[in-house]
C-alpha cells in the first residue's frame, strides 16, 4: 500500500540554481517531523542555468528521489510554476516556498498542524522577516510589505475580506482543495515575465479561495526569512516593480466583486487614487525625486489608477 502524503514543500524556482542549496539544506534539516510523511517538490519554470543538475545531485545525496522530486514548467510565468504544483503534489497541503526563502527548522511542522487543526482554512501565511544584504533606507518600511515582508505580531490573525488585504505567496501553504474548488485554469495576472510586468498573480489566485468562503489566516509560528540582495534596493529595480503591481491593482482590487458592481467599484477607485496622487505631490512636491520611498509610493499611485485602462487596452479583460 502506497505511503499517504500529508505535506508538500512546493519550490517555484527560475534559474535559482545558486539559491536552491540552502533551502534544500533548511528543508531537510525540519525537525518535529518524524511522524509526518511530506515531500519536497521543485517547479523549474523554464530556467536556463542547472536548476535540474543541483536538484538531481541532491536526490543523490539524500537517496531519496521519492522524497525530494523535481518538475518541469515551460510556459514562463509563477503562475503557471505553481498550477503545475497543484497538479502534481501530492499532499493534502502545499506549502510554497520561493527558492530565497528560508525556514526556521520547525516551519514544515508548524505549517502542516495549523493546516489540520483548522478545517475551515483555505490558505495560510508566515511571518516573513527579511535578510537584507544591505540595510534600506530609514523610511523603507513603508513599502516594505510589497516585498512580500509580513511582521503581523505573533497571534494568528484573520484575513478579514472587507479589508482587500491578503499575504503574498511566499511562505503560503495552500488546501490543495481549496484551490482545486476556486481557482479557475486561467489567470488575468501570470507574473512577471520577459516583455510582461504585471504581478500580484498570487493575490489573484488567493482572492479566489477567499471568495468562495474559505478563510485566510497568518499563522507567525510558520517563520521564514527572505533574502533580499542589493539590486532589489535600488531605483532600477523598484520603479519598474511598483509599475507592475499598480498595474496589475484593478484585477486583485475586483476579483471578489460581482460584474455588475465594478464599473462603481472602479470609479470610486479612480477618484482615491487621484486623491492620493495630489496629497503625495503636495507632501513630498519637491523632495519626490531625491526619496527613493516617496517615488516608489508615486509610481504605484499613478499605475493603479491606469491600471483598468492599461488591462483593456492591452486584452487582459477581453475573457472575463
Amino acid at each position: 500500500m502506497a505511503e499517504i502524503i500529508e505535506f508538500t514543500v512546493a519550490i517555484p524556482t527560475y534559474n535559482g540554481a545558486s539559491r536552491l542549496p540552502e533551502l534544500l539544506e533548511r528543508l531537510h534539516n525540519q525537525t518535529y517531523t518524524e511522524k509526518l510523511t511530506w515531500e519536497i517538490i521543485v517547479i523549474d519554470n523554464n530556467s536556463t542555468d542547472n536548476t535540474a543538475k543541483v536538484v538531481q545531485s541532491y536526490q543523490e545525496k539524500w537517496q531519496r528521489p521519492d522524497f525530494l522530486k523535481y518538475f518541469f514548467e515551460a510556459k514562463q510565468g509563477a503562475a503557471y510554476a505553481r498550477k503545475k504544483a497543484i497538479e502534481v503534489a501530492l499532499g493534502k497541503f502545499i506549502g510554497f516556498l520561493d527558492d530565497d526563502n528560508y525556514p526556521v527548522p520547525k516551519w514544515v511542522a508548524a505549517a502542516y498542524d495549523f493546516g489540520h487543526k483548522n478545517s475551515q482554512v483555505g490558505a495560510y501565511s508566515s511571518q516573513i522577516h527579511p535578510d537584507w544584504e544591505v540595510e534600506p533606507p530609514t523610511n523603507f518600511w513603508r513599502i516594505s510589505p510589497f516585498l512580500a515582508i509580513t511582521e503581523r505580531g505573533n497571534i494568528p490573525l484573520l484575513y478579514d475580506a472587507k479589508k482587500n488585504l491578503l499575504p503574498p505567496s511566499a511562505g503560503l501553504v495552500i488546501r490543495r482543495q481549496a484551490w482545486l474548488d476556486s481557482v479557475p485554469n486561467k489567470f488575468i495576472l501570470s507574473g512577471r515575465t520577459t516583455g510582461n510586468m504585471l504581478t500580484s498573480e498570487d493575490l489573484e489566485m488567493i482572492s479566489y479561495i477567499q471568495k468562495a468562503g474559505w478563510e485566510i489566516w497568518y499563522n507567525p509560528e510558520m517563520e521564514i526569512y527572505h533574502k533580499i540582495p542589493r539590486f532589489r534596493l535600488q531605483k532600477d529595480y523598484l520603479i519598474p516593480f511598483f509599475t507592475g503591481i499598480g498595474l496589475s491593482r484593478y484585477v486583485t482590487r475586483t476579483v471578489n466583486i460581482k460584474p455588475i458592481y465594478k464599473p462603481f467599484i472602479c470609479f470610486i477607485y479612480i477618484i482615491n487614487d487621484s486623491c492620493k496622487i495630489i496629497l503625495h505631490l503636495f507632501k513630498y512636491g519637491l523632495n519626490l525625486k531625491d526619496d527613493l520611498v516617496a517615488t516608489c509610493e508615486m509610481q504605484l499611485y499613478l499605475s493603479s489608477l491606469i491600471s483598468p485602462f492599461y488591462l483593456w487596452k492591452n486584452g487582459y479583460l477581453k475573457s472575463k
